[in-house]
């Protein structure tokens, strides 16, 4: 069964390694990779993967500035995307938790009754009050999360979908595929969250003018939830600012984004069961000496960034600002003052 990734990536050189590994670990056999701008040889690491046939590397096709979605419109057209059984549309800090037997994908489609597709809804993770950015895996250094049935003020969160090269997409979104606008009711196709139920119906037919990209989390996650870490250390975030976002050029990330995404109420370490396999399979891809040297420097570049942001009066004080912010979303206090 292939299983196709498809990802767009800017300045992530330090974590594509486990990433690749993570993936190869639950079922993915192929990486379809867009990358734009990088300053940190996140692109150099990825030729080199490409050349040892383990990724597809290409630019950015992007024209304008929405960078994710302009890729996704190209990988339709790519043979190691419109070839595969099935695409995973996902960014470099998510990953995929799989409940179902050893964690692997081919066992989650199993329990979900063989869909087309699948949505997992996010599950965001604090930072933990981790200051220091270091080269280990992130899905061990990273272990709480907001309430997984709530984030902020509301049940419904957003998802991530995998998809069977079967479904009748009519273009993918990033977060979910969307229907052919004629297809006739009797070809929808079984479509379910990550407990392998039915997703709602305005979820499924909504239109791609107007998107629907969350549903409900409450009891969606027994069979997968998406560990997504937007955080990670401090120092990661402060280059992730400086870097600005993937789908738009020079975003600022704000107190409001750190804040919504630092609520740490809940304790989740179940990705942690994967961490032997995903060492053995980091160790694997770093046995060619080139990958381990470009994965070297990427880290480099990464610290120096930081060096240089802190540098900088204005990352001094937006490093100290975050440090000292309530680890509840701005939402969610508001909605406390109301009870009270």
């Amino acid at each position: 069964m292939r299983m196709t990734a498809v990802t767009c990536v800017k300045n992530e050189g330090p974590f594509l390694v486990e990433w690749i590994a993570f993936n190869r670990v639950i079922g993915i056999t192929d990486f379809l990779f867009y990358s734009n701008d990088c300053s940190d040889g996140t692109d150099r690491l990825l030729d080199r993967l490409a050349e040892l046939g383990l990724v597809m590397h290409l630019p950015n096709p992007a024209r304008g500035r929405n960078y994710q979605m302009e890729a996704l419109r190209h990988a339709r057209q790519q043979p190691i995307a419109r070839e595969a059984d099935w695409v995973w549309i996902a960014d470099v800090d998510e990953f995929l938790n799989i409940r179902a037997g050893t964690g692997t994908i081919a066992e989650l489609i199993e329990a979900c009754g063989q869909p087309k597709a699948v949505s997992f809804h996010f599950q965001f993770f604090s930072n933990c009050g981790v200051e220091t950015f270091e080269d280990a895996p992130v899905i061990g250094q990273f272990t709480r999360s907001h309430n997984p049935d709530l984030w902020c003020d509301r049940f419904a969160i957003e998802t991530k979908t995998l998809i069977h090269k079967d479904f009748p997409v009519h273009f993918y979104g990033a977060h979910r595929p969307y229907l052919r606008p004629t297809l006739p009711e009797r070809k929808r196709p079984k479509w379910t969250d990550g407990s392998g139920r039915p997703v709602p119906e305005d979820f499924l037919l909504a239109p791609a003018k107007k998107p629907i990209r969350d549903f409900d989390a409450r009891g969606a996650r027994d069979l997968a939830t998406l560990n997504h870490y937007a955080l990670r250390s401090l120092d990661s975030y402060l280059v992730k600012n400086d870097r600005g976002d993937v789908n738009r050029d020079n975003r600022d990330f704000d107190d409001t984004y750190w804040r919504e995404r630092n609520d740490d109420g809940f304790e989740d370490r179940s990705i942690r069961r994967y961490l032997p396999r995903l060492k053995a399979e980091i160790a694997r891809l770093k046995s060619d000496p080139e990958v381990a040297r470009l994965h070297d420097e990427a880290v480099a570049l990464h610290r120096a960034t930081r060096d240089r942001l802190l540098s900088d009066p204005a990352y001094v004080a937006l490093r100290d600002r975050l440090r000292t912010l309530p680890r509840r979303p701005p939402s969610e206090l508001d909605l406390i003052d109301l009870i009270a």
